[in-house]
């Protein structure tokens, strides 16, 4: 066996067919995987210190450029400059405080200062695609309880459009909303866009807790390629060509305007060679610190979270909190497969969980059902998103604190005159029936959608308020 090593672009070591670090793939030798692993963990330890330093030196600037703007002479310029601390990227108006932390697990109850209000965690976070919660207003959400709206910057890059929303004064300004937002890379949609030609069992493939199968979006492949440039597809609505970078994923979130934004990352299904994937985590680390460096120049009082990945294996991950906890993100979520089913994630959750840095908050990114906000929870998980509470009710499923789940669509609540949540304080519950609802759903009105759907957004506001309480008297 020949062994084949070179240097790439970065300095740091290739070895075998392909560098994760660096992109390279002229070295066609196969190794031996032992020597492969050493290679990378030298070149990795080599470029997160000079990434380190240019991400510090970017952080410093931005935070001058903060300070100049209230500082009139250059000597006072300077000495805010030389008390700037490099590791603290964000707005001073973003801060995150822990409560309390439990003793009984590693559940914990905080506040997520932002520059549009306070995020109580753990707390659940709604998501409105389209800058909209579907079939509910936006003051749902206050009334609610529920702290944080989740928007996607993929469909709002398409429609319509990012400097559209900018022009409008901003996604705050634009939906009339005055709590805090949070908008993912865009990367989720785009390589979901391409999963049926990505496997090549898709047939056989597992099925995972987040779901990728084929939407009324989406009838043939439109990711076109990835690169380490980026990725390459086809809109949806129109079929226009179009490319996502690190850099125009960062700078479509700055003109939407969300407090929280996400760095670009790949997003690898869950049936995948090791190989492939290791490849794949560290495409993302070089894509999120090109966002991380694009968001640096141009802050805008907004936070970052790095995205960990790795799927379920456990060294790829540990790897990934090592790396971006280097660097100076303000949170960070946890993205990727998450694996099978909820087991599968409660055990990635609880070795997972520990390894990442206490002062940031996090947020695991899409994931949200009754079984899993358990795990995760107790698992110290702050927040979380999915659409799941608000998609079940479109379609007759309801939450409740008295009767569980329940089906609304079923014949036994036809006549029905009891409430569907005693105690629940949402419209449907105090001033309808479950046999008015069955009624409005049978009739295909949408004002059906629109009760359960705020019902169900209620249920998961009422339900964590409860979660936090149970943590701060030392119940949970």
């Amino acid at each position: 066996m020949r062994y084949v090593r070179s240097v790439g672009r970065d300095g740091g070591l290739c070895v075998g067919k392909q560098c994760g670090m660096c992109g390279r793939s002229d070295a066609r030798a196969t190794v031996a995987r032992a020597a492969h692993r050493d290679a990378m963990r030298v070149a990795r330890v080599a470029r997160a210190r000079g990434v380190l330093d240019r991400v510090a030196r970017a952080s410093r600037c931005a935070r001058a450029r903060d300070a100049s703007a209230s500082a009139r002479s250059s000597a006072s310029t300077d000495a805010r400059l030389e008390r700037a601390p490099a590791a603290s990227p964000a707005s001073p108006r973003f801060r995150f405080e822990v409560l309390r932390a439990s003793t009984r697990s590693n559940a914990r109850a905080g506040m997520i200062h932002t520059p549009h209000g306070t995020i109580a965690t753990p707390g659940y976070v709604a998501v409105g695609t389209n800058a909209a919660m579907k079939a509910v207003q936006g003051d749902a959400l206050r009334r609610a309880g529920i702290d944080l709206m989740f928007a996607n910057t993929y469909h709002l890059m398409l429609q319509p459009g990012a400097a559209t929303v900018e022009a409008m004064g901003g996604i705050h300004a634009f939906m009339g909303r005055r709590g805090p937002v949070i908008t993912d890379s865009g990367g989720f949609q785009v390589f979901s866009l391409g999963t049926p030609d990505r496997s090549a069992n898709a047939k056989g493939k597992t099925k995972e807790l987040k779901s990728r199968k084929a939407t009324k979006h989406r009838r043939e492949n439109l990711l076109i390629d990835v690169s380490e440039e980026g990725a390459t597809f086809r809109s949806y609505r129109d079929g226009t060509k179009m490319t996502l970078t690190p850099e125009s994923s960062v700078l479509s979130q700055k003109q939407i305007g969300a407090d929280i934004i996400i760095p670009l990352d790949e997003l690898p299904p869950y049936d995948i060679d090791r190989e492939t994937l290791e490849e794949s985590v560290h495409r993302s680390h070089r894509w999120m610190t090109r966002s991380l460096e694009t968001h640096l120049k141009d802050v805008r009082q907004q936070a970052m979270y790095g995205v960990v990945h790795g799927g379920v294996d456990r060294e790829l991950r540990r790897m990934s909190v090592e790396y971006l906890s280097a660097l100076p993100f303000d949170g960070l979520a946890i993205g990727g497969s998450l694996g099978r089913d909820a087991a599968e994630l409660g055990a990635l959750l609880e070795f997972l969980m520990p390894l990442l840095p206490k002062h940031l908050p996090n947020h695991l990114l899409g994931i949200a059902d009754m079984e899993n906000i358990e795990h995760a929870v107790a698992n110290g998980v702050d927040t979380f998103d999915s659409c799941y509470p608000t998609q079940v009710a479109r379609h007759g499923t309801l939450f409740t604190r008295s009767r569980g789940r329940i089906n609304f669509r079923r014949a036994e609540f036809r006549t029905s005159t009891e409430p569907a949540c005693e105690e629940c304080e949402c419209t449907l519950c105090t001033k309808h029936t479950l046999g008015y609802l069955h009624h409005l759903d049978r009739a295909n009105e949408p004002l059906a959608w629109s009760l359960a759907s705020e019902h169900n957004l209620y249920h998961m506001g009422d339900k964590m308020r409860r979660v936090r309480e149970g943590i701060l008297n030392g119940e949970i």
